[in-house]
C-alpha cells in the first residue's frame, strides 16, 4: 500500500472513498466545509442519523459528483486522542475493504508521529481479510493508496508498513487451514524471511530429539507430520543495547491427543499457533525496521494428533533441562512444547524472554476475548510490555503469579505434572513455563483469548488477529 500527504482540500481530492474524521459533540462544525456540496443538507442528516462522532462511528453517503470521491464517510473520533483516530482509521480501512475502495483519502486533523503510525496500522487492520479460498467474485479490492489530508509524520510511514506486514503475516499463518500450515510449512515460512541481519535455522524431529527436547518430540510424535524447531535470529549491525528472546508456542492443529476435544472445540484449532505467528511476523517487522536491540524468535512446532504413536496419559517425559514431567492431560500440550524452547532460550545469553501462546481456555474466561493475560514476577519487564502495548493500542492485563500455587503441580512419578486442576488454570499453565526458564527475566504472555475472533469485532475481520505483533514491535524498538 502506497502512502502519502496531500495538500489538496479533502472535496477537491480525486479518490474512491473520502474519510473524514468527526470529534464528538462537533458534528456540524466538522462538516461546514462540506455542507455546500451536500446542499445544506449535511449536519441535519447526521443528526437524524445519530451520528455523534463516537469512536469509530461511522455514516456513509453517495457524493454524486459534488466533490472529488464518489463516496463520503464520516467517522467519528470521539475526543481526538490516539485511540479515538484509531478506532476512526480502522473504521475507514474496514469501510474501503467492503466497498472495494482502492484509493482512501483520510482526513483526521493533524497527527504526529506516533498517531500517525496507529492510523496507518489500525486502517491496514480494519483493511485485511482472508479471502483466499473464496470465489472471486466474492473478494472486495484492497486500498492500493492511502492518502492523509492534512499534517501527518511520514517519517512514520515506514515503520508503520513494516509492522503492518508483520501483523499481516502473522493473521495469514492463524488463517490458514492446517493441510496448508504445519511444522514443516510453517518453518518454511520463517526461512522464507531470513535476509539481511535474519539469519533462520531449522531443526527436523531426529535434531529435536537428539537435543533432548521430549516435550515438542513427545506432542509431534502422534502425527505423519513431524515437528520442527525454529530459530530466527536478528543480530544488528552495531553493538546491541540488549538481547531478547520471543518464544512462540507452533501448535498447528490440536486435537488434543487422546485427552479428544470434542468437535466444536477442534473447529478452529488451526489458531493454536499464533503465538508463533505473532513471534514469526514480528521478526519480519524488526528485519525491516532494523533496530539496534538483538532478537532470537524461538517456535516449537508440532501437531497434536492421536495415533498408535501418540503420547499418552501417564507418560514421562525427559525435559530440555533435564526435568521430568508427567503427563495427565495430553490436550495440554502447548506447555510442553514451550518448555523445551523456554530451555534453549535461557542458554542464548539473553536479557529476558517473552513468550507468545494461546494456551489455556481459563485464561479467557478471566479476561474474554480481547485482553492478553500477562504473568510475570519482574516489575520492570511487566511495565515496559505493558508501556508498548499502550502505545500500540492492544490491551494486556496483568495477572497474578503465586508461587503457591506450584503446589498444584507436584507429581507422584516425575519433577512435576503438567496440569494443576481447574482452578486457577492460567495462573498453574503459567507457573508450569516458569520452571524451564533459568537466568533472563520472564513474561507470559497467554493470548488465548484475542488471537482468534469468532466474529469479526469493531474494525476487526473474523479469524486470526496477529494480536502482540505491534505491541513487540514497539517494545523491541523503544
Amino acid at each position: 500500500m502506497n502512502i502519502r500527504c496531500t495538500t489538496e482540500s479533502a472535496t477537491e481530492l480525486n479518490c474512491d472513498l473520502l474519510a473524514i474524521g468527526v470529534p464528538k459533540d462537533s458534528v456540524a462544525a466538522a462538516v461546514t466545509s462540506l455542507e455546500d456540496a451536500f446542499g445544506g443538507a449535511l449536519a441535519t442528516t447526521l443528526e437524524g442519523d445519530e451520528f455523534k462522532g463516537e469512536p469509530g462511528q461511522t455514516a456513509s453517503y453517495p457524493t454524486f459528483g459534488n466533490i472529488g470521491a464518489p463516496r463520503l464517510l464520516l467517522v467519528g473520533i470521539g475526543d481526538g486522542d490516539a485511540s479515538g483516530i484509531q478506532a476512526a482509521a480502522g473504521q475507514a480501512g474496514s469501510f474501503a475493504r467492503k466497498s472495494g475502495a482502492e484509493t482512501v483519502g483520510l482526513a483526521l486533523g493533524g497527527l504526529d508521529a506516533a498517531t500517525t503510525q496507529r492510523a496507518i496500522e489500525a486502517f491496514a487492520v480494519g483493511n485485511y481479510r482472508f479471502d483466499k479460498y473464496k470465489a472471486e467474485t466474492d473478494r472486495k479490492a484492497r486500498a492500493a493508496e492511502l492518502v492523509f489530508v492534512g499534517d501527518a509524520d511520514a517519517n512514520s510511514f515506514s515503520g508503520a508498513i513494516a509492522v503492518s506486514r508483520g501483523q499481516e503475516l502473522a493473521r495469514n499463518l492463524v488463517n490458514e487451514p492446517a493441510a496448508a500450515i504445519y511444522p514443516e510449512t510453517l518453518a518454511d515460512v520463517a526461512q522464507g524471511i531470513a535476509g539481511g541481519s535474519l539469519t533462520v535455522e531449522v531443526w527436523d524431529h531426529k535434531k529435536i530429539a537428539a537435543a533432548g527436547m521430549g516435550g515438542i518430540t513427545a506432542v509431534g510424535q502422534g502425527s505423519d507430520r513431524k515437528p520442527r524447531f525454529i530459530h530466527m535470529h536478528y543480530k544488528p549491525a552495531g553493538t546491541p543495547t540488549r538481547k531478547i528472546a520471543l518464544v512462540g508456542k507452533g501448535v498447528t492443529f490440536d486435537a488434543g491427543g487422546y485427552s479428544l476435544k470434542p468437535s466444536a472445540g477442534m473447529q478452529t484449532m488451526r489458531c493454536d499457533m499464533a503465538g508463533s505467528a505473532a513471534v514469526i511476523g514480528t521478526m519480519q517487522a524488526i528485519r525491516d525496521i532494523e533496530p539496534n536491540t538483538e532478537v532470537h524468535g524461538i517456535v516449537g512446532a508440532a501437531e497434536n494428533l492421536i495415533s498408535g504413536g501418540a503420547y499418552k496419559l501417564g507418560d514421562v517425559l525427559t525435559m530440555h533441562n533435564g526435568k521430568t514431567v508427567e503427563i495427565h492431560n495430553t490436550d495440554a500440550e502447548g506447555r510442553l512444547v514451550l518448555a523445551d524452547c523456554l530451555s534453549y532460550a535461557s542458554k542464548l545469553g539473553v536479557d529476558a524472554i517473552v513468550d507468545l501462546a494461546t494456551l489455556t481456555g481459563a485464561c479467557v474466561v478471566a479476561l474474554g476475548d480481547h485482553y492478553v493475560g500477562m504473568f510475570t514476577q519482574d516489575d520492570p519487564l511487566a511495565e515496559s510490555l505493558s508501556s508498548g502495548a499502550n502505545d500500540a493500542g492492544e490491551q494486556i492485563w496483568r495477572m497474578p503469579l503465586p508461587s503457591a500455587y506450584k503446589e498444584l503441580l507436584k507429581a507422584e512419578w516425575g519433577t512435576i505434572k503438567n496440569v494443576g486442576g481447574r482452578a486457577g488454570g492460567a495462573i498453574t499453565a503459567a507457573l508450569f513455563l516458569s520452571e524451564f526458564v533459568d537466568g533472563p527475566a520472564w513474561a507470559h504472555l497467554d493470548i488465548a483469548g484475542p488471537a482468534f475472533l469468532d466474529k469479526g469485532h469493531k474494525h476487526i475481520a473474523s479469524g486470526g488477529t496477529g494480536t502482540m505483533v505491534r505491541t513487540l514491535t514497539r517494545w523491541l524498538t523503544s
